[in-house]
């Protein structure tokens, strides 16, 4: 039935080659490309299939694929019910069936269950996407279904789900020479205790996982370490790689300036969720603030005892949730927000006959504790650093997602300064902050931050050129990226056309859209008469900052590297690896769950951290 085939809405035809015939000459109303073929085409074109004479769609995004998917499935549902419903039996449907008409539900969560006890009630498998998917199709196969023995998971599954994960990589990387891409670099210490580094390869199509690399007693300041960067970036293209991200809690200057040497153009960035971490805790020691913030510490562990033995006088876990991007990224300030916010319920405690009973089993004296918690000024000063570092944690999740927010990082910078100033704090305060940040950005942030700052259109006409830091990054930006001096007067001298908004880039679309627009789109559509800047533009503005989403993926990823590769071989262990993290990847867009992170933002949302699928 045509009336069915969703996908007929998703293209104009514009008819077929003969009468009544399924094969129609049609474009694509999303990404206007041309084709002639049946529904089947039109599917495959939409859906991202490849092996029938079209392209995946550029223009649709995972989320809408993902709604795709979903009506192809209805359609198929309802396409083997209208079949079975005629008495013409499907491909999968069995005549001998096994009796399993007395099993009741609980019996089959019995079952279930059993199989999470005895692998170690591994809670990760039952929140996978893929467990619902694979449960769903057995249930859709019916009760005759046999699993794949262990050796043809091991070779022909292994090889062909390798080859279909090569594929979505193939077409990741077709944008790598046009936006640019980030390498980015975790390490994750073994049971056994070498280092396995894992390597990201990031772009506005998608993040991917690229190798890992065990190394036994890598030397991160001579060539170890550096080589094993190198094979990276001459894997990836040396021309598409912009910067690397690298966070491996180790001293590796000493491999930095290799690569340097080798690739005088590629960035070596500090990862920017790790600088703020820095950052606010260097804020938390100054010394006007360091004394509010070991109370409010003291105060925390004080009530922490108090709840293990009452646990029921504090509504809530005075905690607060592990996976707050606050407690990883900024734990002195959470721990005085959480103070803060708490204020009423603490002085309700420390009057309570629960308080007074507690008192007198332990050896602690608490009296300065109650003090704080019954006298004003502690709160009032807790209120006063609240509000100070309210802006600099606004941004702490944008940071984070996995997403490209070069020049917002310096847009954070500006924001949370302008936002301290409002509130008319002392002067004096004023300047250690601005002194501080300062002295500490060349060391904690990129100057690719600067120079996105710059050139990221919704910021436009904020002063950059007045900004000290911003054009300190900028000039370190086209000295490394640009090494012909020729090259970079070229460069100056576009930038200057894009203030001044000259040409294509001050017509009235360009002046309008840019705050509408994407900033990558912006430059491609209004800055073809600054070429050099236009590619300089897209691939500063196509990178992100942060390691945290491989990190993230990174987490639990231990495989007994010896011990399997025994059982499997080498090579299939590194495609298992491979297949692992990039099916893990993919797996938050194909509905992982997700619970609250527990950082609630200055606007009320709570935020959500993906939390690890295994496989």
């Amino acid at each position: 039935m045509e009336t069915d085939k969703w996908g007929w809405k998703h293209v104009s035809v514009f008819g077929g080659f003969d009468k009544g015939s399924g094969t129609k000459r049609w474009k694509c109303n999303h990404c206007n490309l041309r084709y002639n073929g049946s529904y089947s085409r039109v599917r495959a074109h939409l859906l991202g299939f490849s092996g029938v004479g079209v392209k995946s769609c550029p223009a649709v995004d995972r989320s809408l694929r993902d709604a795709f998917q979903r009506l192809e499935e209805e359609r198929l549902a309802q396409k083997k019910k209208r079949t079975s419903g005629t008495g013409k039996p499907g491909k999968r449907i069995r005549t001998a069936r096994p009796n399993f008409t007395c099993i009741t539900k609980e019996d089959i969560d019995s079952i279930v269950a059993r199989f999470f006890f005895a692998d170690g009630l591994n809670v990760n498998v039952l929140i996978s996407p893929y467990f619902q998917e694979m449960l769903k199709a057995i249930a859709a196969f019916g009760p005759g279904y046999e699993p794949p023995l262990i050796g043809e998971l091991s070779e022909s599954f292994l090889s062909k789900e390798k080859g279909r994960i090569e594929k979505s990589v193939a077409l990741v990387r077709e944008s790598w020479p046009h936006t640019g891409c980030t390498l980015s670099c975790v390490g994750v210490n073994t049971m056994v205790g070498s280092l396995l580094i894992n390597i990201f390869v990031s772009s506005p199509r998608g993040l991917i996982f690229m190798k890992a690399v065990e190394e036994n007693d890598i030397d991160f300041s001579g060539n170890s370490f550096s080589g094993v960067l190198c094979d990276a970036i001459t894997a990836v293209g040396s021309a598409n790689v912009l910067q690397i991200i690298s966070h491996l809690n180790h001293d590796s200057k000493g491999s930095e300036s290799i690569i340097f040497s080798k690739f005088p153009n590629i960035f070596w960035s500090p990862c920017s969720s790790h600088s703020i971490h820095l950052l606010m805790e260097e804020i938390a020691e100054l010394d006007w603030i360091k004394p509010v913030v070991l109370c409010s510490k003291e105060i925390e562990k004080c009530i922490i005892a108090f709840q293990s033995n009452y646990p029921s006088v504090l509504a809530e876990n005075f905690k607060g949730s592990s996976d707050s991007l606050f407690v990883k990224f900024a734990p002195s300030c959470y721990i005085l927000q959480r103070v803060f916010e708490l204020k009423q319920e603490l002085q309700e405690i420390v009057v309570s006959e629960e308080w007074k009973q507690w008192k007198l089993n332990i050896l602690e004296d608490i009296g300065s504790i109650e003090a704080s918690i019954l006298g004003a000024d502690f709160w009032s000063r807790a209120d006063f650093l609240s509000q100070i570092c309210e802006p600099f944690l606004r941004l702490l999740a944008v940071l984070n997602i996995d997403r490209c927010v070069m020049g917002e990082v310096h847009e954070w910078r500006v924001q949370a300064f302008d936002a301290v100033r409002s509130k008319g704090i002392d002067v004096g305060v004023l300047n250690q902050l601005e002194e501080l940040l300062d002295n500490r950005w060349d060391v904690l942030f990129s100057p690719l931050h600067a120079a996105g700052y710059i050139l990221n259109p919704r910021y436009f006409g904020r002063g950059q050129t007045k900004d000290k830091i911003v054009m300190r990054g900028w000039k370190a930006t086209l000295d490394r990226y640009e090494s012909d001096s020729a090259g970079r007067r070229v460069l100056r001298e576009q930038l200057s056309s894009y203030w001044r908004s000259e040409g294509s880039l001050g017509e009235e679309d360009a002046v309008d859209c840019r705050d509408k627009m994407d900033p990558v789109a912006w430059w491609e559509n209004f800055g073809f008469e600054t070429p050099h800047l236009q590619t300089l533009a897209i691939k500063i503005l196509s990178q992100v900052s942060s390691v945290a989403m491989c990190e993230e993926i990174s987490k639990d990823s231990d495989i007994p590297y010896q011990e399997t590769a025994n059982r499997l071989g080498v090579q299939r262990v590194e495609d298992l690896v491979f297949i692992r993290n990039n099916l893990r990847l993919q797996g938050p867009k194909s509905g992982f769950s997700s619970s609250p992170s527990g950082l609630k933002t200055w606007d009320g949302v709570h935020l959500e951290l993906t939390k690890d699928g295994i496989l």
